[in-house]
């Protein structure tokens, strides 16, 4: 794995889901970009370097963008005063940076995530034509 496809990997990340935020809530944060990416680019590497099955990396995928979530959520939202997100009235959430709900919305979105690292590994490590 070249580090050059990793930042693929974390660009696609960052302007996909920048741009699926953007279509759904109308907004987005410089931060949950790079969020975004950091969590595909991540995505990406567990995927090349581990025979998990597609729902046990999906299932870890989940786990980590949670936990990067909640990393963020602290700096965004606790230490910084930014407000970019919160989770207060959801049910299942912790301090209101991560909760249940979402934690099963990026599972299920870690499917297309999945699916895309495969066909960055395919495109990228395929001899030109």
């Amino acid at each position: 794995m070249k580090p050059s496809h990793t930042l693929f990997a974390f660009l696609m990340g960052f302007f996909l889901y920048s741009l699926t935020e953007i279509l759904l809530r109308g907004y987005t944060h410089w931060t949950m970009a790079l969020t975004g990416g950091s969590v595909m680019a991540i995505i990406y590497a567990l995927r090349s370097r581990s025979p998990l099955s597609l729902f046990r990396l999906c299932l870890s995928g989940a786990l980590i963008t949670t936990a990067v979530e909640f990393a963020v959520g602290l700096f965004d939202n606790i230490i910084m005063h930014w407000h970019v997100w919160d989770y207060s009235d959801m049910p299942l959430n912790f301090m209101g940076q991560i909760c249940l709900p979402f934690s099963c919305l990026w599972f299920i979105l870690c499917f297309p995530a999945c699916f895309i690292c495969s066909a960055i590994s395919r495109r990228l490590n395929s001899p030109p034509p």
